[in-house]
């Protein structure tokens, strides 16, 4: 299987409006972070995890033209903000494209999005298919992906397993019972804000503290703000096998 890293910050990344710090000025494209988004490839399989407002812009990117299927963390715009784009791949494939979501995401998609569900069958409006998702394996295709309830302050936030890969963002705490969803990993992508706590998600060190309780064979960062600090100095302070992840990484997993 293989993992296209499309974004890897948040909506309070980099580069910011108007900030002027040494983060958002870098030359280095490892420290120009689009919103999160992940995107796996599997035999024939195409799906996407989150479709934030940057969506259009990571899929021209990396030159994608179609998707099988998309995988919603929770609601919050900075995941599912590009959902009108998806109009580009309805007109290329003829087809509407399968959304799989929890009951809460869906309300909340359609609460963000409601000109795209109302009564007006205006042609060329997005067009979707939910699947609902539980806290229960399902499929896709022939891909099983097991569902990892993790809290977002008092949100409660999916994230996703497929076979020895995990991916979890906007996280602040994780059950024992879900953690054990996640034992023998050989790759986990887990959120890690900043240095400074923050209320609804991980800082570094306790990043690095949950990563170690799960134990996967090595751990990519994501969802990183500017305060994280530039790519090439946050990476010489992560111990072995940490790594932090950047927009355009593929890996094999």
């Amino acid at each position: 299987m293989k993992v296209t890293f499309l974004g890897t910050g948040t909506s309070a990344g980099v580069p910011l409006i108007g900030c002027k710090c040494d983060v958002c000025a870098s030359a280095d494209p490892r420290d120009n972070r689009l919103r999160c988004s992940l995107f796996i490839e599997c035999d024939s399989m195409k799906l996407l995890i989150d479709i934030g407002p940057d969506f259009r812009q990571q899929m021209l990117r990396e030159n994608i033209s179609s998707l099988d299927a998309v995988l919603i963390t929770h609601a919050h715009r900075d995941h599912v903000g590009g959902l009108d784009d998806i109009r580009a791949l309805n007109f290329t494939m003829r087809k509407p494209i399968d959304i799989y979501c929890d009951e809460v995401s869906e309300k909340g998609i359609k609460d963000l999005h409601p000109y795209v569900f109302s009564d007006t069958k205006y042609p060329y409006l997005p067009q979707i298919r939910f699947h609902r998702i539980t806290d229960k394996p399902f499929s896709v295709g022939n891909l099983e992906i097991i569902p990892v309830e993790v809290m977002h302050a008092d949100m409660p936030v999916k994230g996703f397993r497929i076979g020895k890969f995990a991916y979890i963002t906007d996280c602040k705490f994780i059950s024992e019972s879900e953690l054990r969803k996640l034992e023998e990993l050989d790759t986990l992508v887990l959120s890690a804000l900043r240095d400074e706590p923050h209320y609804s998600h991980l800082t570094f060190s306790e990043a690095i503290a949950l990563a170690r309780k799960i134990n996967p064979q090595r751990t990519y960062f994501i969802h990183m703000s500017h305060q994280a600090g530039k790519h090439e100095d946050r990476q010489r302070l992560l111990p072995e096998n940490f790594f932090l992840a950047y927009d355009g990484l593929k890996l094999e997993v």
